[in-house]
């Protein structure tokens, strides 16, 4: 396996040193475009509003050029006052047109600096928002799962993992592209743009908290430097990672990761058994997506199957985890199944799983 050169590496690190950052899901708002129309209409309806009130009250002001107020002496004072500039040739005279300064033209007036100013205290307050909100998601995020990589393999590895009751809250992907990432944010997933092999981009996604690491990288060279580079910071999480060439996977595993998947024998595996028996092909690919039809899961062993066999259980068990061995249904080490066991069963995705099942937690292998 090679891995990338000097002169790669460099550039890849020079090109993500600016764009490191964590983006959280953005709600969706209007267009600038339509923002600015609203502000200006906005500002128009308050102008046009502060005119009228001049103008019905036109007794009660004063203008030292002819002594009289018409209704576009009404809106010149209405401008230069809303815009505070204030020349002083059109002044209130009568204490009612005074009250209705204070009590109505002042208000307006604030509301309408208030519009003219609006872009930069939106911009302030969405930074202010925005910086709270990554404070808050940064203090309560526990037990995550990490996806480096949003490609077919990082999203399907996604869809799958959440169809099982994983909230998008407790998702995070990083990927090197700014694109991409926009792309996470839209389907509700927390991103962080940046090399997953830096350590310091892995700790933006708060990998040293997660319970979880899924490695789905294109390239094998950057799944084991990620591998690698995870284990370091998190020694406890359970890290998957999916890998082109089958002789790389024994790196990886000596890397950091716990299971490693080889894409390109998994699907020639697939592809050979959907020509030997197309039915049985499609079983097969019926049980590795989650949420539909049957599914396999692993389980703990209730205490109502604890003294029983696999045969005898409700749920149709394939394979039992007993400490770090993995035994066949019919293997005669199984025996009865103990409480401390796992069960690999086959289920139907509308099954609702028993609630000593739900709370269990996950242990890893």
């Amino acid at each position: 396996m090679k891995l990338p050169g000097n002169d790669a590496i460099a550039r890849e690190a020079d090109e993500h040193i600016v764009t490191r950052r964590v983006q959280l899901p953005r709600r969706v708002v209007e267009r600038p475009l339509r923002q600015v129309s609203k502000r200006l209409l906005m500002a128009l309806l308050v102008l046009v509003g502060t005119a009228l009130i001049v103008y019905f009250d036109r007794a009660g002001y004063g203008d030292n050029s002819d002594d009289h107020v018409d209704l576009l002496d009404a809106f010149y004072y209405a401008t230069v006052t809303l815009s505070t500039t204030g020349y002083g040739d059109i002044t209130p005279v009568s204490d009612g047109a005074r009250t209705i300064n204070i009590l109505v033209i002042t208000p307006l007036r604030v509301v309408f600096l208030i519009i003219l100013v609006g872009t930069t205290l939106e911009v302030l307050t969405e930074r202010t928002r925005e910086e709270w909100r990554l404070n808050r998601w940064r203090s309560t995020l526990r037990d995550h799962t990490v996806v480096v990589g949003f490609g077919t393999k990082g999203r399907s590895a996604i869809r799958t993992v959440c169809a099982t009751g994983l909230k998008k809250e407790q998702v995070v992907v990083v990927d090197p592209s700014g694109k991409v990432i926009d792309a996470a944010n839209a389907e509700g997933f927390v991103g962080v743009v940046g090399d997953g092999t830096r350590s310091d981009v892995l700790r933006r996604a708060e990998v040293h908290k997660a319970r979880q690491i899924i490695i789905a990288t294109q390239r094998d060279d950057t799944a084991v430097l990620v591998s690698l580079t995870a284990r370091q910071l998190n020694k406890g999480a359970k890290i998957v990672a999916a890998v082109r060439e089958e002789e790389n996977a024994p790196l990886l595993r000596q890397s950091g990761a716990d299971s490693v998947i080889t894409s390109a024998s998994a699907a020639g595996r697939l592809l050979g058994l959907s020509v030997l028996s197309p039915k049985a092909g499609r079983v097969m690919e019926d049980l590795i997506q989650q949420g539909s039809g049957l599914d396999i899961i692993e389980r703990p062993a209730i205490k109502a199957e604890v003294g029983l066999s696999p045969r005898e259980t409700d749920d149709l068990v394939v394979s039992v985890v007993r400490g770090h061995r993995v035994l066949g249904y019919d293997d005669p080490a199984v025996g009865k199944l103990q409480l401390t066991d796992r069960l690999i069963t086959i289920v139907r995705s509308t099954t609702s799983p028993h609630p000593e099942i739900k709370a269990a937690p996950r242990e890893r292998d």
